[in-house]
């Protein structure tokens, strides 16, 4: 038996159940004072409960791992800024013919190494505009997996907004309609089923 079904062992004297809710293995129970969350399959506390003031609405809501989808987009951004800078900018064509192997007139005045070591350089910026484009195809490749692991990462939820506090996290349940009598159950008054107050003796 599941704790919904099983709550009156929870309550307070004087406290009486309004509505209950199964929903997968937990559920809601709204009563006369508090909304009462059961989430055993979700991370976190298996019951959460919740004064009626402090219940601010319930809704249904798409929600993902957020950091996956930053990850994502910083990769395309940088993968897209990449191949398009190695697509448009041609260094190797800035630096094509350019030669500084001076042959024995540099060796002759001892600046033969120093003029060997820029033409490496001159040779390494040659190759540049294919490794940008090399690690923008890579980066945006990272980006749409990582994305991919996003989406993957969504899903719905009932979530019971509370003030002051983390909201609360259900499954969505089959019967969406659940939504709507949670939120009316939440408005109806629940002066009406508490005990009522033991009369006092007039001076």
């Amino acid at each position: 038996m599941s704790w919904v079904e099983q709550v009156e062992s929870l309550l307070y004297d004087g406290e009486s159940v309004q509505e209950q809710f199964p929903i997968g293995a937990g559920g809601v129970v709204v009563t006369s004072h508090r909304l009462l969350a059961f989430t055993p399959d979700r991370e976190g506390p298996n019951y959460r409960q919740v004064d009626r003031p402090n219940v601010e609405g319930t809704e249904i809501r798409t929600v993902g791992e957020f950091g996956f989808l930053q990850q994502a987009v910083k990769a395309l951004v940088v993968g897209a800024v990449l191949l398009a800078a190695g697509m448009t900018v041609s260094i190797e064509g800035m630096v094509e013919g350019v030669s500084l192997e001076g042959g024995g007139t540099a060796s002759a005045v001892g600046i033969g190494g120093m003029l060997g070591l820029l033409q490496s350089v001159l040779d390494l910026l040659a190759q540049l505009d294919d490794l940008m484009r090399i690690f923008g195809a890579l980066a945006l490749a990272f980006g749409g997996v990582v994305l991919g692991v996003y989406l993957w990462s969504r899903e719905r939820l009932l979530v019971v907004a509370v003030a002051g506090g983390d909201d609360i996290e259900l499954p969505v349940p089959g019967d969406e309609d659940v939504v709507d009598r949670l939120q009316v159950a939440l408005s109806r008054d629940g002066a009406s089923t508490e005990a009522p107050a033991a009369p006092t003796d007039d001076p």
